[in-house]
């Protein structure tokens, strides 16, 4: 069994400037991601996908063999990011090169989800037996606790029961696809066009702090915050 971590990384985004290369902690944002599939057990190759010339040279100063340039039409804000990954596994077929029985899909917005979170991911993956996983964190914000606007006022994301009137006593847990780890066979990539499908895909629990997605420059505070107090739990060493 083979897996290859796919790292999307183009230049472009809205929430913070040129977020591939943000520094967290003195750190570009990617090279955490990076060193994360780097010291995996489990990873046999590490695909990076960008459009970005000072990216794509970035990646090349860790060590990564950085071959293949996305396409422009695939580095918007609205081209899907399976679109992405089957671009690159075409790219790779046209060059000869053999393709993974399994893809990983690691985001550089991820940077707290490490090494151990991947090999244990990785490890689940092959007991369970699935064709696909995706990492979860349970919910900060509890749906119950939630509302969303309707025509005529507001209603709660999911109706709390009437007796319930504290987080302890709801009974139903929810939880969050937090984008830190997506891991599927090629050939349910191939088949279902996505990484995720009720029913299918296995569910890897992490805790939230380690699920931080960086969206904006408060996240990028706040995982700087985790590192500098938690600094043993997150290292990938």
């Amino acid at each position: 069994m083979s897996i290859m971590a796919f790292i999307p990384a183009r230049g472009g985004s809205k929430g913070i400037p040129r977020k591939n290369l943000a520094l967290l902690a003195g750190k570009p944002l990617i090279q955490y991601t990076i060193e994360a599939a780097q010291g995996s057990k489990y990873i046999d190759e590490i695909f990076i996908s960008s459009e970005d010339d000072e990216i794509i040279s970035f990646c090349k100063s860790l060590g990564v063999d950085v071959q293949y340039k996305r396409p422009s039409g695939l580095a918007s804000d609205e081209a899907s990011m399976i679109d992405t990954v089957l671009d690159a596994m075409e790219w790779k077929k046209k060059c000869g090169l053999t393709c993974t029985d399994n893809i990983m899909l690691l985001q550089s917005t991820s940077p707290l989800r490490n090494s151990d979170h991947i090999d244990a991911a990785v490890m689940q993956y092959l007991e369970t037996g699935a064709e696909s996983l995706v990492s979860v964190h349970e919910m900060v914000e509890h749906p119950y606790e939630c509302v969303r606007l309707i025509s005529d006022g507001w209603s709660y994301l999911a109706s709390p029961p009437s007796h319930s009137h504290r987080r302890q006593d709801y009974g139903a847990t929810f939880y969050y696809i937090n984008g830190a780890i997506y891991l599927a066979r090629t050939d349910f990539l191939i088949r279902e066009k996505t990484f995720v499908r009720e029913s299918k895909t296995s569910l890897f629990f992490m805790r939230p702090q380690e699920g931080v997605d960086i969206d904006d420059a408060f996240h990028l505070k706040l995982a700087e915050s985790l590192l500098a107090s938690s600094h043993s739990v997150f290292s990938n060493t």
